[in-house]
This record gives C-alpha cells, structure tokens and sequence, in this order.
C-alpha cells in the first residue's frame, strides 16, 4: 500500500467525494462545485488558483527550482439522471447524478494537490491542477481550458478515470488509442404524407428511412478493414402520429466511433453517400447534420510508461492490468493536442458493480487512495 496517502488524507477525499455526489450540477453548470474546489485549494499552502471560466478552476504549484510543466487533469459535471442507490449522500437534486466517477475524479486530484503543496520542495518545475467543467456535453469543457491558455507552456498532461467494472486497487494504462473520437448525427427523410389506405398517392418516408437505417449498418461491415474498429449506432427513429396516416417525414439520429481519422473521414463521406443514394431512388429528400465530438484519446507511449512505473512504485505490479481500448468519448483528447500526455483507469469495482451512466451506479471509495497515490507519484517522478 502506498505510503503517499496518509489514512487521514484517504477519508478526507472520502468526505470531499461524498459532499459532491450530494451536490452535482451539470455540464457548464459547476457553479458550487467549482466553488468548493476553489475554496478547499484555498485551504492548501503554496497554490496559484485561477478561474479560466466561470465553473472550472486551475490551480498552479511552482517548484522550489525551474523544470518542466505537468498538467493534471480531473472532470467535475455530473448527468441528467436521477439517483436510485439509496446512499446516505445520494443525490439532493432531483434528475441529476455523479453517475460515471466526477465527484471521485475531483477528490482524488483535490488529494494530489494537497499532498504535492506539501512536497513543493521536492518538485523541479510547475505543477498544474486542472478541475474541469463539462466533460459530459459535447463540445466539452477541455477546448474552452485550452482555449483559456491552461495547456500554455504544458510539457505532459495525465488524467484519469474511475472504472466500476475493474477490480478494486487496480490500475491500468494502455498505450497507444484509449478512447475514440465520438461523432454525432441527426437527419431527416422527407417524403410525402397521404392515407395509409392508399400508399400510392404518398411517398412513404419511413420506408425509405428503414433502407438508409439498413444500409449504414454496411459502413462497419463491408467499409472498414475488420482488423480496425469503428461503431455506427442509430439510436433514433421518429415518424408518425397516426396509425392510418403515413408521415412527411423522419427523423433519425445517432452516433458514430472512430479511432482512425481516415476511417472517421470515410464513415462519414459514406453515410452522406447512402443517404442521397436511397432517396433519390425513391423520389424523397434528406437532411444530414453531422457533428465532429471529441477526437480520439491516444496514450503516448512515454508518458504512459511513466504513469505506470508511478502506479507499479506505490501499489506493486500486482495492481497492473491490461486493459483494451473502448468506444466510449473523453474530451482529454483536446489537452493531448497540445502536449502527449496518458490516461489511465483506477478500478473501483466492488461485487455486484454497476456500469457507468447507470442509476445504481457507485464506487468502491478505497479507489481514491489508488488514484491520489498514481497521480502524486507521477509528479514527483517527472518533477524530480
């Protein structure tokens, strides 16, 4: 067990954690949290605390002699979703929830920032805390940071993200893609209504939108090298209020995963191909809005070799586990335009875990200790 993390400081950043997963507020929302971060830094000797935007706070730690600048990152909005764990300190707010890790994010690098002042001396260069707004709601909080200067000078950036569905005291730390560039769509198939007696006096719009639907499922399976790995999902289809009435039109929506650019590239120059194919064989009309999300997290290979010498230092090699790439998005991506960087899982999974995004979900709270440990170790190593 890591000796960084003293068992009062452990139950503090429990204490932290628990009075922000009562209190969550949504993305660009942050006001009182971003408050509460913002005064217990103030708490801490030695920090610089700023506010590059109304609900984020950086706080700076400069070392006792010149050196290289690390940025340390944790994610701070909660979800539109109402809590259903029966916790003492549940959420207060009615339909929204800390239900992928953000309020256990935020206490671990509230930890680091704490046990990092008190180590000042020790640090050749500068340290920068990251609490950052909005990385649940597309275009996130990490382009506005960057945009505020945060990453300015910034030679490695490291993040992290509780995972309840690894085991308890674990870490992993991939190198190379992580997490992929996450894309959204919306569209409409416009047709002609009419009876739907007489089909042929209309021209059925969600006919036409079944084929589009069927044949965006062949971007993935006859477009994209099956080594590689990408996701088209239509998650929404609307049309229609009438059971005897055949609509104008329908609406569609969804999603698309991509690691590679090309790939990313291609889905999309495909799904507008096949959108324009099937409809003007069928005499309807389309819309197609498609947003570029975050882009992918990709691990550089250096700096995750660092976070994970960090981890093996002060938790053992027994707590390393390999851990494969996911489709989910993470807008970290923005900082690694910017400097390389790593992100790592911490596991937090107890018996009986819950996914992420889900009304039951919780942590096993000795996770904190785990990612306070990798977070201080990291700085110390690359700041000696």
């Amino acid at each position: 067990m890591s000796t960084l993390v003293s068992p009062e400081l452990e139950q503090q950043a429990i204490g932290w954690r628990r009075h922000l997963h009562a209190n969550p507020e949504l993305s660009f929302e942050e006001v009182e949290t971003s408050r509460f971060v913002e005064e217990t830094l103030g708490s801490f000797d030695g920090l610089e605390i700023g506010r590059p935007t109304p609900t984020s706070v950086v706080a700076t730690l400069r070392g006792a002699r010149p050196g290289r600048v690390l940025a340390l990152r944790a994610d701070m909005d909660a979800l539109p979703i109402q809590e259903e764990t029966g916790l003492e300190f549940a959420s207060t707010r009615a339909g929204v929830m800390h239900a992928c890790g953000h309020d256990g994010h935020t206490a671990m690098l509230l930890g680091a920032a704490k046990v990092l002042a008190g180590r000042r001396d020790e640090l050749a260069g500068e340290l920068r805390f990251l609490f950052q707004h909005a990385e649940e709601t597309p275009p996130g909080g990490a382009r506005e940071l960057v945009a505020a200067g945060v990453m300015d000078g910034v030679d490695l950036v490291v993040g992290a993200h509780l995972a309840s569905l690894k085991p308890v005291g674990t870490i992993g730390v991939p190198v190379g893609p992580m997490a992929a560039a996450a894309d959204i769509f919306t569209a409409e198939v416009r047709g002609e209504g009419g009876h739907a007696a007489a089909p042929h006096k209309a021209l059925d719009p969600v006919v036409v939108a079944a084929q589009v639907v069927t044949n965006l499922q062949h971007l993935v399976s006859r477009t994209v090298d099956p080594i590689a790995s990408a996701v088209v999902s239509v998650t929404l289809f609307h049309a229609g209020t009438a059971g005897n009435v055949i609509p104008e039109a329908v609406q569609l929506g969804g999603t698309v995963r991509t690691f590679d650019p090309e790939i990313r590239r291609s889905v999309r120059v495909g799904m507008e191909r096949i959108f324009r194919g099937i409809t003007e064989a069928h005499g309807a009309t389309f819309t197609l809005d498609y947003q570029e999300g975050y882009n992918a997290v990709v691990n550089d290979p250096a700096a995750a070799e660092l976070v994970a010498a960090a981890a093996r230092a002060e938790l053992g090699d027994a707590a390393m586990i390999e851990v494969e790439p996911i489709m989910g998005g993470e807008d970290f991506s923005a900082y690694l335009e910017k400097a390389p960087g790593a992100f790592f899982w911490v596991g937090a999974g107890h018996e009986d875990a819950i996914p992420h995004h889900h009304p039951r979900f919780t942590i096993d709270e000795a996770a904190l200790r785990s990612g306070i440990a990798v977070f201080v170790r990291t700085a110390l190593d690359y700041l000696a």
